[in-house]
């Protein structure tokens, strides 16, 4: 494990839940957390919030253009390949503000951290076993379901020309992220974990806690 500045320990004691949109991440977390008293870190809450002010700081530190990329440039004209490239080059700097996050933190039990911007590769070198991380995916089934089901899925959150292409960019986007965290999860020895929709949160709650299991101590409730 390299060395890195963990002033309270909390990036070494940390539990990762990384994968792909759409497969329960946060869900299964908020179980595993609240059965064996862990502190849940969810991604997408601080990377839409505190993360966004750092990024427009650091555009303005740079001399770059403040606001964000034309929407239709985006999702309509940019196409699935040209927008996973660019999400998955951005998750390294938008991975240091995770950490900035957690070293505020002192929790004498684990944290468990959960979001699809923890990659495989960014957390391997912070921990002491690749168990300490499981990465979730859904089968494309179980996407389906969810682009059905789940409101926030169900279209792109911009006014844009085509929204029927800008979703369809969207979920093969998200496609090839998902690929990616896989393919370097078992590169790397990290546990993956298909969700299918035919066991319920809790099930797949228990699984990650028995990949987790050598950290959490017993602790169960």
């Amino acid at each position: 494990m390299s060395e890195i500045w963990d002033p309270h320990g909390s990036l070494r004691r940390a539990l990762w839940v990384g994968g792909a949109q759409w497969a329960g991440k946060t869900t299964v977390s908020d179980l595993v957390a609240e059965r064996h008293g862990l502190t849940a870190y969810h991604y997408d809450f601080h990377d839409s919030r505190g993360h966004q002010a750092r990024r427009i700081a650091g555009r303005v530190a740079r001399g770059e253009p403040v606001t964000d990329p034309d929407v239709e440039d985006v999702w309509v004209n940019g196409g699935p390949t040209a927008l996973a490239a660019q999400v998955l080059a951005d998750f390294p700097e938008r991975f240091e503000w995770v950490l900035d996050d957690l070293r505020a933190w002192f929790t004498a039990r684990p944290a468990i951290a959960e979001g699809w911007g923890l990659r495989p590769e960014l957390v391997a070198p912070l921990v002491d076993s690749p168990r300490r991380m499981v990465v979730l995916v859904p089968t494309e089934e179980f996407r389906q379901h969810q682009l059905r089901t789940v409101p926030r899925a169900l279209a792109v959150d911009a006014a844009v020309s085509d929204p029927g292409l800008a979703q369809a960019n969207r979920i093969a986007r998200d496609r090839l992220i998902a690929d990616d965290a896989v393919r370097n999860a078992r590169r790397l020895g990290v546990p993956v974990i298909e969700v299918d929709g035919t066991r319920d949160a809790a099930a797949v709650a228990a699984e990650v806690a028995e990949q987790f299991a050598p950290w959490l101590e017993g602790r169960a409730t």
